[in-house]
């Protein structure tokens, strides 16, 4: 047996020095937490949004003001040409990429299935589903370059619960993404490993949007930790999966809900 010195021990989880990361969706919420910790543990940091300009900007700025090395990239994901030519820029800017966090998604609007038309359906799946795929798919060559490739996907409680009040195409969507992130696990190892988390209910502007106080104090009971989640909490584990010290997590969903399902 080697001695202790001579084992091959991956660097702390917090070094991502010399990597660079695209983060879709980075602009707010859970996103902007992923964008600051990765920064914060070194990584280049392309920062993406749609329509949140001044809250993206204002992840920038926080980013910089503490060192962190960062751009800022608009795109429409739910455009395949503009979703393509999202990763085109990063790349042209950074020079290559190591990691890519499909983290951007909606629920656009609540309707049961049996009322969703099928434009909405589209429109969803686009957002959530088609979006990361034609991201993914552009960044493919990139990632299998660099020797430490890694992809998070961000899925959702409804993955396991169903879409509860009209959040059924939304579902659907994250749903198909799980599928999506165990397909790249195959295919892209050994070069790009590919993992997805799925958040319980995270305090952020997404819940402030689609749910109500109410709702929300029910969660906050229903969780056997007695709280909701934080957008750092899943920021971290997110840094943990692309991190050397999750060099042999490959396919993994990982449940960030506080026990949720434990019930």
């Amino acid at each position: 047996m080697s001695p202790a010195s001579d084992l091959d021990i991956p660097p702390p989880i917090s070094s991502l020095s010399g990597l660079t990361a695209l983060v879709t969706g980075g602009g707010t919420g859970i996103g902007r937490a992923i964008c600051q910790q990765l920064a914060a543990a070194g990584a280049k940091v392309i920062v993406h949004y749609h329509r949140s300009h001044l809250e993206a900007e204002a992840t920038l700025q926080a980013i910089r003001s503490v060192g962190g090395d960062t751009y800022l990239e608009q795109a429409d994901l739910s455009n395949p040409a503009a979703a393509a030519a999202l990763v085109d820029l990063a790349v042209t800017h950074t020079g290559g990429l190591d990691l890519l966090i499909n983290n951007a998604g909606s629920v656009v609007e609540r309707a049961k299935l049996e009322e969703c038309s099928l434009e909405l359906w589209q429109q969803v799946m686009n957002v959530n589903l088609t979006s990361a795929f034609v991201v993914t798919q552009r960044a493919i060559p990139h990632l299998r370059k660099t020797g430490r490739g890694a992809i998070v996907n961000l899925l959702s409680l409804s993955v396991q619960t169903g879409g509860a009040n009209g959040a059924g195409p939304y579902a659907a969507a994250k749903g198909g993404l799980q599928v999506f992130t165990r397909t790249l696990a195959r295919e892209l190892a050994p070069q790009v490993r590919t993992n997805a988390v799925m958040p319980g209910v995270i305090e952020t502007r997404h819940h402030e949007q689609f749910t109500t106080h109410e709702r929300m104090e029910q969660y906050r009971r229903e969780t056997p930790l007695g709280r909701n989640g934080t957008a750092d909490e899943v920021a971290s584990v997110v840094s943990f999966l692309v991190s050397d010290a999750a060099r042999f997590v490959n396919g993994a969903l990982i449940d960030i809900s506080g026990g949720r399902f434990l019930r």
